[in-house]
């Protein structure tokens, strides 16, 4: 079941690449100094994050009020646009969102609701992917990926 739920986040992730490709700059781009709570909302507080090589980071939030998770993809140092995706997985309910296109800073918001539940997330920028599986859950370990393709 295991392979099978790897095999399915890495057609999540590989559609959204594809989709970043074929999408140009986009107005889901801002301001340097952007945050994720800027980007996912006030109420979201980061619970996790994972380094995108040196070009940003993906952030993992989460909502108390709503038990959502939104996870953002954010660049170190924006500039030209350049191929960008962020997602989030919740394997009990099968419920995933993502975003993906060329963007100058971010790529997000991407919600779905978590609360209970353990989450796969992950992102990319140009040509560096992380994925970060089984996360923010007592019931399994957390397993990082960063590559670069």
């Amino acid at each position: 079941m295991r392979s099978m739920r790897n095999v399915g986040l890495a057609g999540v992730l590989g559609a959204l690449v594809a989709g970043a490709a074929l999408v140009g700059a986009t107005a889901a781009s801002a301001a340097p100094n952007v945050t994720p709570q800027g980007v996912c909302g006030s109420a979201y507080r980061t619970v996790n994050s994972a380094p995108v090589g040196s070009l940003g980071t993906v952030y993992l939030t989460y909502n108390p009020a709503n038990g959502k998770n939104c996870v953002a993809t954010i660049r170190a140092n924006p500039g030209t646009a350049k191929a960008m995706a962020t997602y989030v997985y919740v394997p009990d309910t099968d419920e995933w969102a993502g975003d993906s296109g060329n963007y100058t800073s971010y790529a997000g918001p991407a919600y779905v609701y978590g609360r209970g539940h353990c989450v796969s997330w992950g992102g990319n920028i140009a040509n560096v992917y992380v994925s970060v599986d089984n996360s923010n859950c007592a019931a399994l370990k957390e397993h990082r990926v960063t590559e670069v393709r």
